[in-house]
């Protein structure tokens, strides 16, 4: 790939896709489908004499090769201490391949419904393959992918936005007070939970990137995946208020330490790590915009409604991460 002429979305019409599964021997039998992504994109592809193949292309100049097949190993080292992850194939001997400049991965289709986590057992269930997840995490490192700090997910995030006339003029001193305050409440948050334990993530475990089979779970789409803290990828399976919260965490948690020591400690950074994950996300949407998928899909994106919101939303995280951790109940 020319990374001074990177290819674009736009040109990954229905035909290159089929052609790029050609080159690497791959032969669909022209039946497509489109799956839900905006940061890459990613189709169902019907085979002839075979079952359909999920095929991922990466958006360019998102992550170097070395990132992505980094990424491959994680999920082919837990696919092989049989925890239920969907490895990227190899195909002539890599799991990276490249057609016209586009990069490109093959794993096999793998359905499920969403797990339904207002189910104790089920919750508990999801823990347990979490920490499973985990204990391989920590046995090395991530030398090629970031980890998941202040200043990637808060700091640069917030100077992006602040610096490239997305928030309207009226609204934009008020944006930029209130993400510096909540801002300051992270790093207080941080403080509060000490020295961490970083390890490689899922890093993305929301309910959308776990399917569910009469066989339990299963996890997808490891784009994500970086060095941070456990409960990054704990926080997004809690919802409803704090009695809830604390309810559902304790049982994830009940699965989890079966198999991975959780370090209590890191509760400190629950509403601390949704805070930034709200500034990373209207960045990421600022940053997409100009790829035509990200105006059809998100046309609330950039109106004055949705700054009048994210101030309001960040207001609440402010409050929300000086009432203290959530604890195990």
């Amino acid at each position: 790939m020319n990374p001074l002429n990177p290819p674009s979305f736009a040109t990954l019409s229905p035909d290159r896709v089929l052609d790029a599964l050609d080159s690497v021997g791959l032969h669909g039998d022209g039946r497509m489908l489109a799956l839900n992504s905006y940061e890459n994109r990613v189709y169902q592809i019907g085979m002839e004499d075979a079952p359909p193949l999920v095929v991922k292309f990466y958006r360019p100049q998102r992550w170097s090769d070395c990132a992505i097949l980094e990424e491959h190993a994680f999920v082919q080292e837990l696919f092989e201490r049989e925890i239920p992850v969907v490895p990227a194939q190899l195909v002539n001997g890599s799991s990276l391949q490249v057609f016209e400049g586009f990069r490109f991965a093959v794993f096999a289709r793998h359905g499920g419904r969403a797990p339904e986590l207002e189910d104790r057992a089920t919750l508990e269930w999801l823990g347990r393959f979490i920490g499973r997840i985990h204990a391989v995490g920590a046995l090395q490192p991530y030398r090629e992918r970031p980890t998941l700090d202040i200043q990637s997910f808060g700091i640069e995030p917030q100077a992006y936005l602040l610096s490239h006339d997305f928030i309207p003029p009226d609204l934009l001193a008020a944006y930029r007070s209130v993400s510096a305050q909540a801002l300051e409440g992270v790093q207080r948050c941080y403080e509060r939970a000490g020295a961490l334990q970083m390890l490689r993530l899922h890093g993305d475990c929301h309910v959308g990137n776990v399917l569910w089979t009469d066989a339990g779970p299963h996890f997808v789409d490891f784009d994500d995946s970086r060095m941070g803290p456990a409960v990054q990828d704990l926080w997004m399976l809690l919802s409803g208020d704090r009695a809830d919260r604390s309810r559902q965490l304790a049982d994830l948690l009940a699965g989890y330490e079966d198999f991975c020591d959780f370090n209590p400690r890191e509760l400190h950074l629950v509403e601390a790590l949704r805070t930034l994950r709200l500034i990373h996300y209207a960045a990421w949407l600022a940053r997409r915009w100009d790829d035509p998928a990200f105006p059809a899909a998100f046309p609330w994106f950039n109106t004055q409604r949705y700054w009048q919101d994210r101030i309001l939303e960040l207001r609440e995280q402010i409050v929300l991460m000086e009432e203290g951790p959530l604890w195990m109940i």
